[in-house]
């Protein structure tokens, strides 16, 4: 009896070595094994915030890291943020004068992404079919240009762009957005446009077909886009700080416009590389986020396009990213665990990329430790965040006598300007006053002469500067910057006789205008 209950004992002891050696293995052996793609790589979720370590516990170098970001200041280029995350943690966070961080920011085109997300939600939910007719979904509307080729477009193809609806493309998207949204009606607007290729066949780049994927999602759960997101997608992830405009109909902007904070903007990023996965609940389908960065259609360019992501192929293997006007990206490199987040008001990525593509130096392990590195990026981080010094004041030209207080009367343009008058007193700053033929009441600001923008609130009350500089003796340089609105725009004023003549490109939106105008009461 005895030795039976000895046998007992050591089979259950057994038992339990084996248990204990099986949930370490689960536990910490078998996402080593399974690697990033497998989606269970994580050591914690950042849904109350994202962790930080030193670019080298990352296998990158934080002294290159920092040199990288003075580069990019010194050359001015137009970036707001850039936020690097590898392995899940915070190597990189750094704003760029003038935005500080400290708001949400335009996200843009990258807004697709989180539309088509959204999609994929509700389809995996039974509240829509992916591949559902998209006429069906308006029942109450009478279309035009309905034909056999209309009634073929699904949700698919519009969240694929190939819905085959007449559209400018991607190179003059804006243009298709200003005839949209001069009507009274967006979504009949881009429902009544022809079909001038067979549905799923061509990609097009359409931001009206993105905004009717939000009609669609409010019509079939009865919930606007954002009300939808914040249930389902943002409350899990711990997204709060969310700006997203409506059209005149009620419909969250489908194609852009949603403002972000930079990290919430990773956590989209984050739960793609976890295949849909967050705090051990499945968000989104598995199928529907492998099947969104699949190359769903050839685009004819060097990135193809899935399911709201674009598709590309890198060093480090398949790559993808949401994207958007300006700089807003979301790049992801699941071989490298690798997260690369940007907002911006008007530059390309390749600008950046010759100083971070030097920062990854051994994917494989991490790097001895480097307290002076670190530091260095301590510093750099705090610098480019900085207000600039100011600039010493050059002597004003003698025009500025001829035309400081004087308004100016300008002809019907775009932007509804109807009068304009600078004013300055020999000191740092000037003065504008505007009026428009709109209902908009008269607007007056400071200019900053020293490099500085002066801030006042904007829309959505967040900051928005101006700044501005003599060329030449005729020709007044102004900036004006929405900052986090991602509008950027440069005017050149010029000024003859009684004539002014102003210049503008904006640079977020690479739009361009002329107008013209005259001395009132010369």
């Amino acid at each position: 009896m005895k030795k039976e209950l000895e046998g007992d004992k050591s089979f259950l002891l057994g038992a339990i070595i084996v248990i204990v050696l099986l949930l370490v293995l689960v536990v910490y052996a078998l996402p080593r094994w399974l690697g990033p793609e497998s989606g269970t790589t994580q050591t914690y979720w950042p849904t109350q915030g994202w962790r930080s370590s030193t670019p080298e516990e990352q296998g990158c170098d934080s002294g290159k890291m920092a040199e990288g970001l003075q580069a990019i200041r010194d050359r001015n280029i137009n970036i707001h943020s850039l936020l690097i995350i590898r392995n899940g943690m915070v190597i990189t966070d750094a704003s760029f004068y003038p935005y500080d961080g400290k708001t949400v920011h335009d996200i843009a085109s990258v807004t697709k992404s989180m539309m088509t997300t959204l999609i994929g939600i509700a389809a995996n939910q039974g509240k829509l079919q992916l591949d559902q007719p998209m006429v069906s979904f308006f029942p109450e509307l009478t279309i035009a240009n309905r034909d056999e080729r209309k009634e073929r477009i699904t949700v698919r193809h519009l969240a694929s762009m190939t819905s085959g609806l007449e559209s400018l493309g991607l190179e003059q998207d804006e243009g298709t957005l200003t005839a949209m949204q001069a009507r009274e009606d967006w979504v009949q607007f881009a429902l009544d446009r022809k079909v001038v290729s067979e549905p799923g066949t061509q990609f097009v780049y359409d931001s009206p077909g993105m905004h009717l994927l939000s009609a669609i999602l409010q019509q079939a759960t009865g919930m606007t886009a954002l009300e939808f997101a914040r249930q389902n997608l943002f409350e899990p992830l711990g997204i709060k700080d969310v700006i997203w405009p409506v059209d005149p109909q009620g419909y969250n902007h489908g194609w852009g416009d949603l403002h972000l904070q930079p990290r919430d903007m990773a956590k989209l990023g984050y739960l793609w590389l976890n295949k849909g996965v967050w705090e051990g609940k499945q968000i989104v389908s598995r199928e529907w986020v492998e099947n969104s960065v699949k190359v769903q259609i050839k685009t004819g360019g060097e990135d193809d396009y899935g399911y709201g992501w674009w598709v590309m192929s890198g060093d480090f293997g398949n790559e993808y990213a949401a994207i958007g006007r300006g700089g807003q990206r979301i790049q992801v490199i699941p071989t490298l665990n690798l997260m690369i987040v940007t907002t911006g008001g008007g530059f390309e990525t390749d600008e950046i990329m010759p100083f971070l593509e030097p920062v990854l130096v051994d994917p494989s392990k991490p790097l001895p430790a480097d307290p002076a590195g670190v530091a260095e990026l301590n510093d750099a981080v705090a610098a480019v965040v900085q207000v600039p010094a100011p600039r010493a004041l050059a002597a004003l030209p003698a025009m500025v006598k001829a035309i400081s207080g004087k308004t100016y009367v300008l002809e019907a343009n775009p932007l509804q300007l109807q009068t304009l008058r600078l004013e300055f007193n020999d000191s740092a700053e000037a003065a504008i006053y505007l009026s428009f033929s709109d209902s908009r009441p008269a607007s007056s600001q400071q200019i900053g002469l020293d490099g500085i923008y002066r801030l006042v609130p904007g829309v959505y009350y967040l900051p928005q500067g101006m700044r501005g500089y003599w060329a030449d003796a005729q020709t007044f340089v102004l900036e004006h910057d929405e900052i986090a609105v991602n509008n950027h725009a440069i005017y050149q004023v010029s000024f003859q006789d009684n004539q002014i003549v102003i210049k503008g490109q904006e640079t977020a939106h690479e739009l361009s205008l002329t107008v013209k105008g005259r001395l009132q009461n010369p």
